[in-house]
């Protein structure tokens, strides 16, 4: 084995287990600890790590694999519900903030081809930072985030028109240093054949995954090989890139679609499991990469200019991501937080650059500046969500604020995550019998009409660790999970699992297949939030139908006892070959029938005498 590689790869680790800690204790996130980390060991630092630029190329595959990942998540549905956030606000963002950037670059004296070229350039922000910002914040199902997500989406197909208009914009002879985007088996073909290519690559991802890749999976997981699963799931990661690079398109977009593709699929969780470690590592690297590649000769050379670039794009970028939101309809706060949120460069700026200057658009007197521009403002990614989240907080309603600050927790036996109509009916039970409890509410407008009422509700997401800490984790002995999303309900989960494992976890779920994940995490107990009203509705209906009391009691428990066997049988199989799961229901809930027709029919057929007796004892017992 290379021992060159085995001491780089111990380099990488040994400063991400130091400063990414360092960093997270500080409130920094991780990004910002890779970033010190690739600074402190690249070639302006201690000299450890030898090529960045060449890590960053093999790293950006950490970037390939995070939209994958993120197109898994977004079922072809809900992505069609965010087409006015992605055509709407993506569209809006990078044509104005080119036309911005572009307008700036004018004062600067600068050629308008040149400037067009770099406005198009800064447009774009990093999918990469910015997504695991928002993931390690907790922001990814919020309205910012989710518009994010939306602009970031765009930006990533935009690169590819830009690939095809930058050839047009040259202002001097093309040098053989053309960057790595632009190859391809197609380099040279005429255009319409590259747009026939890009069209059939496409409509291959998505016939591939919607027609092939399934079967192929159900084959693999009857085979019960986790390692041929995770093999299969980067198959899938790593072919599509190549599929993509050989018609010169943008591989993350490529996988975005695969992923989108597979949304669909009983076998979305599986695949996500496998492929995370992976995700986490090589965006880790890239993250050291851009450390790493901070050019400090170059800052120190100049850093009035470099650093004044900096700040003024960020600057830029801001302001008109901030009037886009406004102009949207959006609030002030939201607003603030998705315009600070993507106010760096992106990581497809280092591959646009070298495009760039290969073609003859930019020469090296201005990619060498802004490359190191572009770094920094990815660098300060970190403190721009810091600032978002405090100017924001700012903004909204003052319980938010007060709320999250100083959450009194008194010691509670019971925390209660969420506090609508299930969650409400838990707390006041438990108080009633003399429990304390801490609640956790995320909207902000539930907590401050039910403090109208009197209750003592806190602000804060339950999955945030810092929040379960400060309503009282520690102390308690029980949280009831109660709120009505379902992925995140699983997050909680995960993070009280993980980090306060004393905890016993009582659960609501969403409706049955919520229920196969809550059981699958192996929580304390579980209730379906619409399963015993509906039995005690069924029960009534029969009673209304000439059933007796007790017989229709007795219906009610026998259903609610055959049914819950039932979920418990058939959690194991969720998750696998689904006509194999679905033929198990019909057999198991015909059984379960026959039975209940059959206890129900010897109930029946018992002496009269004895069941009147029956029902006037559990009538007493009401009237008692």
């Amino acid at each position: 084995m290379n021992p060159e590689f085995l001491l780089q790869s111990f380099v990488f680790l040994v400063a991400a287990v130091v400063m990414v800690p360092v960093a997270k204790r500080l409130g920094l996130g991780s990004v910002l600890g890779y970033i010190v980390a690739g600074v402190l060991i690249g070639p302006f630092g201690l000299k450890l790590f030898g090529d960045p630029e060449g890590a960053m190329h093999a790293a950006e595959f950490g970037v390939v694999i995070m939209l994958f990942l993120i197109g898994l998540e977004l079922q072809p549905a809900l992505l069609w519900r965010m087409r006015t956030s992605i055509i709407g606000v993506g569209g809006a963002q990078v044509v104005l903030t080119g036309l911005a950037i572009g307008g700036v670059s004018l004062a600067f004296g600068l050629d308008w081809r040149v400037a067009l070229a770099v406005g198009l350039i800064l447009a774009l922000s990093s999918t990469a930072i910015v997504m695991q910002s928002m993931r390690e914040k907790a922001l990814t199902e919020t309205d910012s985030g989710r518009t994010t997500f939306a602009v970031l989406l765009f930006q990533d197909i935009a690169v590819i028109p830009m690939l095809a208009l930058f050839p047009l914009l040259a202002t001097f002879a093309p040098s053989e240093a053309t960057g790595h985007v632009e190859g391809g088996l197609l380099a040279d073909a005429p255009n319409w054949l590259r747009v026939l290519a890009t069209l059939a690559a496409i409509a291959a991802v998505v016939l591939a995954g919607r027609f092939i890749m399934r079967p192929i999976f159900r084959i693999i997981a009857r085979t019960r090989m986790q390692e041929l699963f995770t093999a299969t799931a980067l198959v899938i990661v790593v072919g599509t890139t190549l599929l993509m690079e050989s018609v010169s398109l943008s591989p993350a977009l490529g996988a975005f679609v695969a992923g989108v593709v597979l949304a669909d699929s009983e076998f979305r969780h599986e695949i996500e499991s496998d492929i995370e470690p992976f995700r986490g590592l090589l965006l880790g690297l890239f993250f050291v990469s851009v450390g790493a590649s901070i050019d400090f000769a170059l800052l120190f050379a100049q850093p009035m200019l470099i650093l004044g670039l900096a700040a003024l794009l960020i600057a830029v970028k801001a302001a008109v991501l901030f009037g886009i939101q406004r102009l949207f309809g959006q609030g002030k706060a939201d607003s603030v937080t998705v315009a600070l949120m993507l106010a760096q460069g992106g990581e497809f700026a280092f591959v646009l650059f070298a495009f760039a200057q290969g073609e003859g658009v930019l020469p090296a007197s201005i990619v060498d500046p802004l490359t190191v521009v572009v770094a920094l403002s990815m660098a300060a990614t970190p403190l721009l969500f810091i600032a978002a989240e405090r100017i924001a907080g700012q903004l909204v309603s003052p319980i938010s604020v007060r709320l999250e600050e100083a959450i009194e927790s008194n010691k509670p036996h019971a925390i209660v995550a969420g506090y609508g109509r299930v969650g409400q009916t838990v707390g006041r039970l438990l108080e009633a019998n003399g429990y304390r409890t801490s609640v956790l509410e995320h909207d902000a407008d539930q907590v401050d009409a039910l403090r109208g009422f009197g209750r003592k509700v806190n602000y804060g997401d339950a999955s945030r660790i810092d929040l379960l800490r400060a309503a009282g984790a520690e102390d308690a002995q029980v949280i009831v999970v109660a709120i009505d999303d379902k992925a995140k309900a699983l997050e909680i989960v995960d993070t009280v699992r993980r980090h306060f494992p004393h905890l016993k976890i009582v659960a609501r779920a969403y409706d049955r297949r919520h229920a196969y994940e809550l059981m699958a995490k192996e929580v304390d107990a579980l209730e379906r939030e619409t399963f015993e009203s509906s039995v005690r509705l069924g029960v009534k209906t029969l009673a209304m139908l000439g059933f007796g009391a007790y017989q229709s009691e007795r219906a009610g428990e026998l259903f609610r006892r055959y049914d819950e066997k039932l979920l418990g049988e058939m959690a194991g199989l969720w998750g696998g070959d689904f006509a194999a799961y679905q033929k198990v229901v019909r057999d198991r809930t015909a059984m379960f029938e026959d039975l209940m027709r059959t206890d129900m029919a010897a109930m029946r057929s018992a002496n009269d005498d004895e069941v009147e007796a029956v029902e006037a004892e559990a009538g007493e017992g009401g009237a008692r």
